[in-house]
Protein backbone atom coordinates (compact mmCIF):
# COMPACT_ATOMS: atom_id res chain seq x y z
CA UNK A 1 0.00 0.00 0.00
CA UNK A 2 1.89 2.98 -1.18
CA UNK A 3 0.18 6.51 -0.61
CA UNK A 4 0.77 9.31 -3.77
CA UNK A 5 -0.57 13.03 -3.64
CA UNK A 6 -2.04 12.57 -7.55
CA UNK A 7 -2.86 10.07 -10.11
CA UNK A 8 -0.37 12.36 -12.40
CA UNK A 9 2.05 11.52 -9.84
CA UNK A 10 1.62 7.85 -9.85
CA UNK A 11 2.27 8.62 -13.94
CA UNK A 12 5.01 9.80 -13.17
CA UNK A 13 6.52 7.32 -11.10
CA UNK A 14 5.79 4.56 -13.27
CA UNK A 15 7.40 6.19 -16.42
CA UNK A 16 10.46 5.27 -14.48
CA UNK A 17 9.72 1.86 -12.61
CA UNK A 18 11.80 -0.52 -14.22
CA UNK A 19 10.33 -3.50 -11.63
CA UNK A 20 6.76 -2.21 -10.68
CA UNK A 21 4.24 -4.21 -12.62
CA UNK A 22 0.48 -2.02 -12.24
CA UNK A 23 -0.71 0.98 -10.13
CA UNK A 24 -4.18 0.46 -8.82
CA UNK A 25 -6.80 2.42 -6.92
CA UNK A 26 -7.42 0.64 -3.75
CA UNK A 27 -11.47 0.66 -3.54
CA UNK A 28 -12.12 -1.88 -0.93
CA UNK A 29 -10.31 -4.28 1.23
CA UNK A 30 -10.77 -6.97 3.68
CA UNK A 31 -9.53 -10.41 5.34
CA UNK A 32 -12.74 -11.79 3.05
CA UNK A 33 -14.71 -11.06 0.08
CA UNK A 34 -17.62 -10.52 2.03
CA UNK A 35 -15.87 -7.40 3.81
CA UNK A 36 -14.58 -6.16 0.41
CA UNK A 37 -17.36 -6.33 -1.21
CA UNK A 38 -19.42 -4.24 1.73
CA UNK A 39 -16.80 -1.61 1.46
CA UNK A 40 -17.00 -1.88 -2.30
CA UNK A 41 -20.62 -0.91 -1.96
CA UNK A 42 -20.59 1.50 0.57
CA UNK A 43 -18.60 3.79 -1.96
CA UNK A 44 -19.75 7.66 -1.83
CA UNK A 45 -21.30 8.51 -5.18
CA UNK A 46 -18.48 11.30 -5.87
CA UNK A 47 -16.23 8.33 -6.06
CA UNK A 48 -17.63 5.95 -8.36
CA UNK A 49 -19.19 9.05 -10.42
CA UNK A 50 -16.04 9.02 -12.78
CA UNK A 51 -16.26 5.41 -14.40
CA UNK A 52 -20.09 4.85 -13.67
CA UNK A 53 -20.78 6.82 -16.93
CA UNK A 54 -23.05 5.00 -19.47
CA UNK A 55 -20.21 5.90 -22.18
CA UNK A 56 -17.57 4.75 -19.89
CA UNK A 57 -16.60 1.02 -20.90
CA UNK A 58 -14.84 -1.54 -18.41
CA UNK A 59 -13.81 -4.64 -17.68
CA UNK A 60 -13.06 -7.24 -14.42
CA UNK A 61 -10.07 -9.40 -13.99
CA UNK A 62 -9.06 -11.65 -10.81
CA UNK A 63 -5.23 -12.37 -9.65
CA UNK A 64 -4.46 -14.67 -7.32
CA UNK A 65 -1.22 -14.78 -5.03
CA UNK A 66 -0.21 -18.08 -4.44
CA UNK A 67 -2.76 -20.51 -5.43
CA UNK A 68 -4.14 -20.93 -8.66
CA UNK A 69 -7.99 -19.89 -9.53
CA UNK A 70 -9.77 -21.91 -12.31
CA UNK A 71 -11.94 -19.34 -15.04
CA UNK A 72 -14.87 -20.91 -14.02
CA UNK A 73 -14.07 -19.64 -9.98
CA UNK A 74 -12.83 -16.55 -11.67
CA UNK A 75 -16.42 -15.50 -13.34
CA UNK A 76 -17.92 -16.42 -10.43
CA UNK A 77 -15.53 -14.11 -8.21
CA UNK A 78 -16.20 -11.54 -10.92
CA UNK A 79 -20.20 -11.63 -10.34
CA UNK A 80 -19.39 -11.42 -6.60
CA UNK A 81 -18.21 -8.37 -6.92
CA UNK A 82 -19.71 -6.74 -10.22
CA UNK A 83 -22.99 -6.01 -8.51
CA UNK A 84 -22.20 -4.17 -6.02
CA UNK A 85 -21.08 -1.46 -8.36
CA UNK A 86 -23.18 0.68 -10.34
CA UNK A 87 -21.63 0.36 -13.58
CA UNK A 88 -23.80 1.14 -16.59
CA UNK A 89 -21.14 1.67 -19.30
CA UNK A 90 -20.68 -1.45 -22.21
CA UNK A 91 -18.12 -4.56 -21.14
CA UNK A 92 -14.90 -4.23 -23.49
CA UNK A 93 -12.29 -6.73 -22.73
CA UNK A 94 -9.16 -5.91 -24.45
CA UNK A 95 -9.15 -2.06 -24.22
CA UNK A 96 -11.64 -0.78 -21.25
CA UNK A 97 -12.15 2.93 -19.78
CA UNK A 98 -11.80 1.04 -16.81
CA UNK A 99 -9.90 -1.93 -15.56
CA UNK A 100 -10.92 -3.41 -11.94
CA UNK A 101 -8.62 -6.23 -10.33
CA UNK A 102 -9.51 -8.01 -7.37
CA UNK A 103 -6.49 -9.39 -6.12
CA UNK A 104 -6.46 -11.76 -3.37
CA UNK A 105 -3.80 -13.59 -1.42
CA UNK A 106 -3.52 -17.25 -0.43
CA UNK A 107 -0.22 -16.69 1.20
CA UNK A 108 3.37 -17.59 0.26
CA UNK A 109 2.85 -21.59 -0.05
CA UNK A 110 1.03 -22.53 -2.95
CA UNK A 111 1.13 -26.19 -1.43
CA UNK A 112 -0.64 -25.65 1.49
CA UNK A 113 -3.12 -22.74 0.00
CA UNK A 114 -6.24 -22.24 2.00
CA UNK A 115 -9.74 -22.72 0.03
CA UNK A 116 -10.66 -19.02 1.08
CA UNK A 117 -7.89 -16.01 0.72
CA UNK A 118 -6.73 -14.17 3.66
CA UNK A 119 -6.78 -10.71 2.14
CA UNK A 120 -8.77 -9.30 -0.68
CA UNK A 121 -8.38 -6.32 -2.74
CA UNK A 122 -10.70 -4.52 -5.16
CA UNK A 123 -8.57 -2.04 -7.24
CA UNK A 124 -8.90 0.28 -10.48
CA UNK A 125 -5.91 0.37 -12.28
CA UNK A 126 -4.31 3.64 -13.12
CA UNK A 127 -0.99 2.83 -14.56
CA UNK A 128 1.47 0.28 -15.63
CA UNK A 129 5.62 0.18 -15.57
CA UNK A 130 8.32 -0.25 -17.70
CA UNK A 131 9.05 -3.82 -17.22
CA UNK A 132 8.52 -4.06 -21.47
CA UNK A 133 12.35 -2.23 -21.27
CA UNK A 134 14.06 -5.16 -20.41
CA UNK A 135 12.50 -7.09 -22.86
CA UNK A 136 13.10 -4.19 -25.96
CA UNK A 137 16.77 -4.05 -24.77
CA UNK A 138 17.28 -7.85 -23.96
CA UNK A 139 20.93 -8.74 -24.83
CA UNK A 140 19.83 -12.01 -26.33
CA UNK A 141 18.17 -9.76 -29.71
CA UNK A 142 21.54 -7.32 -29.11
CA UNK A 143 24.17 -7.04 -31.85
CA UNK A 144 27.36 -7.16 -29.89
CA UNK A 145 27.30 -8.70 -26.33
CA UNK A 146 30.70 -9.90 -24.15
CA UNK A 147 30.78 -12.61 -21.65
CA UNK A 148 29.60 -10.25 -18.63
CA UNK A 149 26.99 -7.75 -20.47
CA UNK A 150 25.15 -6.48 -17.67
CA UNK A 151 21.85 -7.97 -18.03
CA UNK A 152 19.07 -4.91 -19.68
CA UNK A 153 16.22 -4.84 -16.32
CA UNK A 154 19.40 -4.39 -13.96
CA UNK A 155 21.04 -2.02 -16.59
CA UNK A 156 17.85 0.12 -16.65
CA UNK A 157 17.53 -0.12 -12.57
CA UNK A 158 21.43 1.44 -12.23
CA UNK A 159 20.20 4.45 -14.45
CA UNK A 160 17.67 5.29 -12.13
CA UNK A 161 19.86 5.00 -8.88
CA UNK A 162 21.77 7.44 -10.79
CA UNK A 163 18.88 9.51 -11.72
CA UNK A 164 19.29 9.81 -14.87
CA UNK A 165 17.64 12.22 -17.12
CA UNK A 166 17.52 14.37 -20.39
CA UNK A 167 20.83 16.31 -21.13
CA UNK A 168 22.97 14.50 -18.72
CA UNK A 169 26.65 13.62 -18.91
CA UNK A 170 27.21 9.72 -17.83
CA UNK A 171 30.41 7.94 -17.88
CA UNK A 172 31.25 4.59 -16.93
CA UNK A 173 34.78 3.82 -16.88
CA UNK A 174 35.05 -0.27 -17.01
CA UNK A 175 32.86 0.29 -19.48
CA UNK A 176 33.06 -3.36 -21.79
CA UNK A 177 30.35 -4.10 -24.31
CA UNK A 178 28.43 -0.49 -23.14
CA UNK A 179 25.01 -2.33 -21.56
CA UNK A 180 25.35 0.56 -19.09
CA UNK A 181 25.51 3.68 -21.97
CA UNK A 182 22.60 1.66 -23.59
CA UNK A 183 20.39 1.67 -20.26
CA UNK A 184 21.40 5.66 -19.61
CA UNK A 185 20.87 6.85 -23.24
CA UNK A 186 17.44 5.38 -23.06
CA UNK A 187 16.67 8.01 -20.71
CA UNK A 188 18.23 10.88 -22.92
CA UNK A 189 21.48 11.17 -21.44
CA UNK A 190 24.84 11.42 -23.50
CA UNK A 191 27.20 8.60 -22.57
CA UNK A 192 30.59 7.78 -22.94
CA UNK A 193 33.06 5.21 -21.42
CA UNK A 194 36.53 3.60 -21.82
CA UNK A 195 37.91 -0.17 -20.75
CA UNK A 196 41.59 -1.59 -20.55
CA UNK A 197 40.43 -3.91 -23.45
CA UNK A 198 41.31 -2.79 -27.00
CA UNK A 199 39.77 -5.96 -28.17
CA UNK A 200 36.52 -4.81 -26.41
CA UNK A 201 36.38 -1.23 -27.14
CA UNK A 202 37.27 -2.56 -31.07
CA UNK A 203 34.97 -5.00 -31.44
CA UNK A 204 37.96 -7.91 -31.83
CA UNK A 205 38.30 -11.58 -30.71
CA UNK A 206 36.34 -14.48 -30.20
CA UNK A 207 32.25 -13.78 -30.15
CA UNK A 208 30.85 -14.73 -26.81
CA UNK A 209 27.97 -15.94 -29.13
CA UNK A 210 30.54 -18.83 -30.41
CA UNK A 211 28.52 -22.23 -30.46
CA UNK A 212 30.34 -24.09 -32.93
CA UNK A 213 32.91 -25.20 -30.07
CA UNK A 214 32.15 -28.44 -29.79
CA UNK A 215 32.61 -28.98 -33.42
CA UNK A 216 36.05 -27.65 -33.15
CA UNK A 217 34.92 -24.29 -34.78
CA UNK A 218 35.16 -20.81 -33.21
CA UNK A 219 33.57 -18.14 -34.22
CA UNK A 220 35.06 -13.83 -33.87
CA UNK A 221 33.43 -10.47 -34.14
CA UNK A 222 32.35 -9.02 -37.39
CA UNK A 223 33.93 -5.65 -38.37
CA UNK A 224 30.05 -3.67 -37.07
CA UNK A 225 30.22 -5.90 -33.47
CA UNK A 226 30.87 -2.71 -31.01
CA UNK A 227 29.36 -0.22 -28.87
CA UNK A 228 28.29 2.39 -31.99
CA UNK A 229 26.40 -0.17 -33.32
CA UNK A 230 24.73 -1.34 -30.53
CA UNK A 231 23.16 1.97 -30.44
CA UNK A 232 22.79 2.34 -33.61
CA UNK A 233 20.50 -0.92 -32.93
CA UNK A 234 18.50 1.12 -30.46
CA UNK A 235 18.10 4.38 -32.49
CA UNK A 236 20.66 5.80 -29.28
CA UNK A 237 23.68 6.86 -31.68
CA UNK A 238 22.91 10.73 -30.97
CA UNK A 239 23.38 10.18 -27.37
CA UNK A 240 26.75 8.35 -28.26
CA UNK A 241 29.81 10.13 -27.35
CA UNK A 242 32.73 7.88 -27.62
CA UNK A 243 34.42 5.58 -26.00
CA UNK A 244 38.05 4.69 -25.84
CA UNK A 245 40.83 2.45 -24.45
CA UNK A 246 42.38 3.81 -21.46
CA UNK A 247 43.63 2.72 -18.23
CA UNK A 248 41.18 3.85 -15.12
CA UNK A 249 44.45 3.29 -12.63
CA UNK A 250 46.11 6.13 -14.77
CA UNK A 251 44.04 9.74 -14.83
CA UNK A 252 43.92 10.85 -18.46
CA UNK A 253 41.18 13.50 -17.65
CA UNK A 254 41.25 17.62 -16.51
CA UNK A 255 41.26 18.20 -12.97
CA UNK A 256 37.60 19.54 -12.89
CA UNK A 257 33.87 18.29 -12.16
CA UNK A 258 32.29 16.65 -16.18
CA UNK A 259 30.10 14.07 -15.34
CA UNK A 260 27.00 13.87 -13.98
CA UNK A 261 26.82 10.75 -13.00
CA UNK A 262 29.11 7.65 -13.08
CA UNK A 263 27.74 4.19 -13.57
CA UNK A 264 29.82 1.06 -13.94
CA UNK A 265 30.48 -2.50 -12.91
CA UNK A 266 33.98 -2.67 -12.31
CA UNK A 267 35.59 -6.60 -12.76
CA UNK A 268 35.76 -8.64 -9.56
CA UNK A 269 38.33 -11.23 -10.52
CA UNK A 270 36.42 -14.02 -11.09
CA UNK A 271 34.71 -13.95 -14.56
CA UNK A 272 37.07 -11.16 -15.80
CA UNK A 273 40.84 -10.53 -14.68
CA UNK A 274 41.87 -7.24 -12.96
CA UNK A 275 44.56 -5.44 -14.64
CA UNK A 276 46.25 -2.26 -15.07
CA UNK A 277 49.15 -1.22 -17.14
CA UNK A 278 52.35 -2.32 -15.60
CA UNK A 279 54.59 -5.39 -15.39
CA UNK A 280 56.60 -7.15 -12.23
CA UNK A 281 60.13 -7.01 -15.26
CA UNK A 282 62.51 -4.14 -14.93
CA UNK A 283 62.30 -2.58 -18.14
CA UNK A 284 64.83 -1.32 -19.82
CA UNK A 285 65.33 2.45 -20.94
CA UNK A 286 65.48 1.72 -24.53
CA UNK A 287 62.41 -0.29 -24.20
CA UNK A 288 60.67 2.47 -22.77
CA UNK A 289 61.79 4.83 -24.79
CA UNK A 290 60.83 3.16 -28.45
CA UNK A 291 57.81 2.52 -27.89
CA UNK A 292 56.60 0.89 -31.40
CA UNK A 293 53.35 2.07 -33.23
CA UNK A 294 50.22 0.01 -32.21
CA UNK A 295 51.96 -1.72 -29.17
CA UNK A 296 49.68 -2.96 -26.61
CA UNK A 297 51.63 -2.32 -23.36
CA UNK A 298 51.82 -5.30 -20.86
CA UNK A 299 49.18 -5.57 -17.93
CA UNK A 300 49.78 -6.56 -14.56
CA UNK A 301 47.12 -7.36 -11.47
CA UNK A 302 44.80 -4.38 -10.40
CA UNK A 303 43.86 -5.18 -6.58
CA UNK A 304 40.25 -4.96 -6.24
CA UNK A 305 40.30 -2.56 -3.28
CA UNK A 306 42.68 -0.18 -5.60
CA UNK A 307 40.08 -0.78 -8.19
CA UNK A 308 37.33 0.58 -5.22
CA UNK A 309 39.66 3.42 -3.91
CA UNK A 310 40.31 4.69 -7.62
CA UNK A 311 36.57 4.66 -8.41
CA UNK A 312 35.57 6.65 -4.98
CA UNK A 313 38.55 9.10 -5.53
CA UNK A 314 37.53 9.49 -9.38
CA UNK A 315 34.00 10.00 -8.23
CA UNK A 316 34.58 12.67 -6.00
CA UNK A 317 37.07 14.61 -8.29
CA UNK A 318 35.09 14.15 -11.25
CA UNK A 319 31.15 14.10 -10.54
CA UNK A 320 29.16 17.36 -10.02
CA UNK A 321 28.09 18.35 -7.10
CA UNK A 322 24.94 16.60 -6.28
CA UNK A 323 25.92 14.32 -8.88
CA UNK A 324 25.70 9.96 -8.14
CA UNK A 325 28.17 7.11 -7.70
CA UNK A 326 25.85 4.05 -8.78
CA UNK A 327 28.27 0.51 -8.69
CA UNK A 328 28.29 -3.72 -7.75
CA UNK A 329 30.29 -4.29 -5.03
CA UNK A 330 31.28 -8.20 -4.81
CA UNK A 331 31.10 -9.52 -1.16
CA UNK A 332 31.34 -13.38 0.73
CA UNK A 333 28.27 -13.36 2.81
CA UNK A 334 29.96 -14.47 5.80
CA UNK A 335 32.63 -11.78 5.62
CA UNK A 336 30.38 -9.35 5.14
CA UNK A 337 30.13 -6.15 6.57
CA UNK A 338 29.50 -2.62 6.66
CA UNK A 339 33.67 -1.96 6.66
CA UNK A 340 32.85 -3.93 3.34
CA UNK A 341 31.16 -0.35 1.59
CA UNK A 342 34.10 1.98 0.62
CA UNK A 343 33.89 5.17 2.34
CA UNK A 344 34.76 8.97 0.93
CA UNK A 345 34.57 12.30 2.92
CA UNK A 346 32.80 13.87 -0.41
CA UNK A 347 30.37 10.73 -1.02
CA UNK A 348 27.18 9.92 0.99
CA UNK A 349 25.45 6.42 0.94
CA UNK A 350 22.35 6.59 -0.70
CA UNK A 351 21.23 2.59 -0.90
CA UNK A 352 22.61 -0.27 -0.70
CA UNK A 353 21.01 -3.21 -1.96
CA UNK A 354 21.63 -6.84 -2.39
CA UNK A 355 21.52 -9.48 -5.15
CA UNK A 356 22.67 -12.83 -4.22
CA UNK A 357 23.53 -15.35 -6.68
CA UNK A 358 24.35 -18.25 -4.06
CA UNK A 359 25.42 -19.12 0.01
CA UNK A 360 29.08 -18.18 -0.92
CA UNK A 361 28.61 -15.08 -2.79
CA UNK A 362 26.26 -11.97 -3.60
CA UNK A 363 26.91 -8.32 -5.36
CA UNK A 364 25.55 -5.23 -3.57
CA UNK A 365 24.22 -2.44 -5.32
CA UNK A 366 25.98 0.46 -3.98
CA UNK A 367 24.57 3.93 -4.94
CA UNK A 368 26.12 6.97 -3.60
CA UNK A 369 26.05 10.97 -3.83
CA UNK A 370 28.67 13.70 -3.95
CA UNK A 371 27.89 16.19 -1.16
CA UNK A 372 30.52 18.42 -1.17
CA UNK A 373 33.76 19.19 -3.32
CA UNK A 374 37.32 17.78 -2.57
CA UNK A 375 38.04 21.26 -1.28
CA UNK A 376 35.43 21.22 1.16
CA UNK A 377 37.15 18.46 2.70
CA UNK A 378 39.31 18.80 6.16
CA UNK A 379 39.54 15.77 7.31
CA UNK A 380 40.63 13.10 4.63
CA UNK A 381 40.47 13.64 1.10
CA UNK A 382 41.26 10.11 -0.27
CA UNK A 383 39.12 6.69 -0.10
CA UNK A 384 38.91 4.05 2.33
CA UNK A 385 38.16 0.79 3.39
CA UNK A 386 37.69 -0.39 6.98
CA UNK A 387 38.30 -4.00 6.17
CA UNK A 388 41.00 -6.37 4.39
CA UNK A 389 38.47 -8.68 2.33
CA UNK A 390 39.72 -6.72 -0.70
CA UNK A 391 43.27 -6.66 -0.74
CA UNK A 392 45.87 -8.80 -2.82
CA UNK A 393 45.83 -10.38 -6.19
CA UNK A 394 42.10 -11.93 -6.75
CA UNK A 395 40.80 -11.91 -3.15
CA UNK A 396 37.20 -12.86 -4.42
CA UNK A 397 37.86 -15.41 -6.47
CA UNK A 398 40.61 -16.96 -3.77
CA UNK A 399 37.33 -16.24 -1.31
CA UNK A 400 35.09 -17.69 -4.00
CA UNK A 401 36.98 -20.70 -5.39
CA UNK A 402 38.35 -22.76 -2.02
CA UNK A 403 41.09 -25.51 -2.48
CA UNK A 404 39.07 -28.05 -0.26
CA UNK A 405 35.80 -28.03 -2.25
CA UNK A 406 34.77 -28.43 -5.96
CA UNK A 407 37.43 -27.34 -8.57
CA UNK A 408 37.55 -23.67 -9.92
CA UNK A 409 36.20 -24.75 -13.34
CA UNK A 410 33.39 -26.10 -11.99
CA UNK A 411 32.33 -23.33 -9.70
CA UNK A 412 33.07 -20.61 -12.78
CA UNK A 413 30.77 -22.63 -14.86
CA UNK A 414 27.93 -22.57 -12.36
CA UNK A 415 28.17 -18.50 -11.37
CA UNK A 416 28.02 -18.26 -14.76
CA UNK A 417 25.27 -20.31 -15.34
CA UNK A 418 23.30 -19.01 -12.33
CA UNK A 419 24.17 -15.12 -13.68
CA UNK A 420 22.63 -15.85 -16.83
CA UNK A 421 19.86 -17.98 -15.07
CA UNK A 422 19.04 -14.91 -12.89
CA UNK A 423 19.28 -12.71 -16.12
CA UNK A 424 16.55 -14.21 -17.40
Amino acid sequence: MVKFPSEESVHTYMTRSILGRTVMEVLAHGTSREEACQQLKNLPECQTYPYCQEDSSFCWRVHSFGKKIKQEKRVDIIHQFIVNLPLKGPVNLETPDNLFYICEDYGPDPNSAPTVPYYVYVGRKIAEGQRHLAHQYSVKTRHFIGNTSMDAQLSLIMANQGHVKRNMFVFDPFVGTGSLLVAAAHFGAYVAGCDISHNIIHGRGKSSRSTGKSRGQVLYRGNDENIRANMRQYRLQDYYIDVMVSDFALNVWKEKPLFDAIITDPPYGIREKTRKIGTEKELSFLFLFFRLEGHIPSTKSYFLADILKDLLNFSARYLRLNGRLVYWLPVVNDDYSEDNIPRHPCLKLISNSEQRFNKIISRRLITMEKTRSIEDSTVMSEAEIRTDSYEGANAIRKKYFPNNSKTAETLQSELVRKSVDGNR
